[in-house]
């Protein structure tokens, strides 16, 4: 195939311009490029609070801080536990064991990978302090179902949205909204970026003291040179800002593009045979020499990736198949899920595991199954046009049309 894959490491594949370019430009000129004494980060902070509805925006330096930032609002005395998803980004964990607290790995939906509540509940116990659900790959994770397990335990539920711009929840609001605190990323690869950088997103007065003092190093700057608590450098810079503003004005037509032409593939597979949709409980003929496809649901999502489960565990066939006819696609998204990861054979803090001394994550059987057989992503873009489309579903009808 000699059709292009545009993808988010070169310049085919983002929204990078001339705006960008201005916003830097703007920025360099003033002499100001720390947050602090600029304009810049309060800005973005202000535009996105106005985005997403929410009282408080707090500019970081990565998906990570923010992340981080949100660990520090729940307030884990050391050995707490936080209830969290295997099939993420390392950056969801590494702040829970930063802040000296116990990542807890509940099991996941087979259907799409998201947070299963059911899972959450049974491992909710005297020492959670909070549950972390990501929105895998922009779709919504049930958040409703968690708010209320959160609420009815007196637990903080925290949203990564690193991969979930503008996804939206049933009702309309859109994710990061439904917990306590969301988060979200401008890493290179995410739907708009500034090359790193993160926000956190949240109603609570006292939640989003607790981010800002943390993310600079505890101080209060009304009170002086005050340390108030204990904090990190997280600062976002001018730059960072100036560039993610620009980006930030393209973010709905960056996901009105994705969802079109991801609509566009569900429609041109869905009449394949073999293929259900997401909503379909019976898996029809898998195991039976028949090759089922799961379709992604696609209310709400943003499209980050785009995920196709395969119950029978034909996902690494499907994706070399792919893969030969030039198509960026890969099986698991992971090499392993997080509670299979070498780190928790080490100790984690110098020659010491506290507090997880003789911690070993339990097993998530749908998680592992998808990671080792069952999930594909192919990579997506706002970029990506109905040639596209037509190239990944030809590709797609010429795998189930195998003998």
């Amino acid at each position: 195939m000699t059709l292009h894959f545009p993808n988010m490491a070169e310049p085919a594949g983002r929204t990078l311009g001339d705006e960008e370019v201005a916003a830097l430009e703007r920025v360099i000129r003033s002499g100001m490029l720390n947050s602090v004494w600029g304009t810049e980060a309060r800005s973005l902070e202000r535009e996105v609070g106005e985005l997403y509805g929410s009282r408080h925006a707090i500019a970081c330096s990565s998906g990570t801080a923010a992340l981080h930032l949100s660990v520090v609002a729940a307030a884990p005395d050391p050995g707490d536990e936080i209830i969290t998803t295997p099939i993420t980004d390392f950056g969801t964990v590494a702040p829970i064991l930063a802040q000296n607290a116990v990542p807890v790995f509940a099991d996941v939906d087979p259907s799409d990978g998201n947070l299963d509540p059911d899972s959450v509940a049974a491992l909710i116990g005297p020492r959670t302090r909070a549950i972390m659900a990501v929105h895998l790959f922009g779709a919504p994770a049930r958040i409703g179902a968690l708010r209320a397990l959160a609420d009815a335990h007196g637990l903080t539920l925290i949203e990564d949205c690193a991969q979930a711009w503008l996804t939206e929840l049933p009702g309309g609001a859109l994710a990061g909204t439904g917990g306590h605190v969301g988060t979200l990323s401008l890493q290179q690869w995410k739907h708009i970026t500034c090359g790193d950088g993160g926000l956190t997103v949240t109603d609570d007065d006292e939640l989003a003291r607790r981010m800002r003092l943390f993310a600079d190093k505890g101080w209060d700057r009304a009170a002086g040179r005050s340390h108030e608590s204990l904090g990190l450098n997280y600062r976002m810079t001018e730059l960072q800002a100036a560039v993610a503003r620009a980006q930030l004005a393209k973010l709905p037509g960056v996901v009105a593009a994705r969802r079109r032409t991801a609509v566009q593939l569900i429609e041109a597979l869905r009449d394949l045979d073999g293929v259900l949709d997401n909503g379909a409980h019976e898996v029809a003929g898998a195991g039976e020499g028949r090759r089922v496809i799961r379709l992604p649901r696609p209310d709400g999502h943003a499209w980050w990736l785009f995920p196709l489960v395969l119950p029978g565990g034909d996902a690494p066939e499907l994706a070399g198949h792919l893969s030969a006819a030039g198509i960026p696609a890969r099986s698991g998204y992971l090499q392993d899920p997080l509670n299979r990861a070498p780190l928790w054979r080490q100790p984690i803090y110098g020659t010491s595991s506290y507090p997880l001394d003789g911690y070993r994550p339990a097993a998530c059987p749908a998680a592992e199954r998808l990671v080792d057989s069952t999930l594909l992503v192919i990579d997506w873009n706002e970029h990506y046009t109905s040639e596209h489309v037509a190239a990944i579903a030809g590709a797609v009808r010429c795998y189930q049309a195998r003998p």
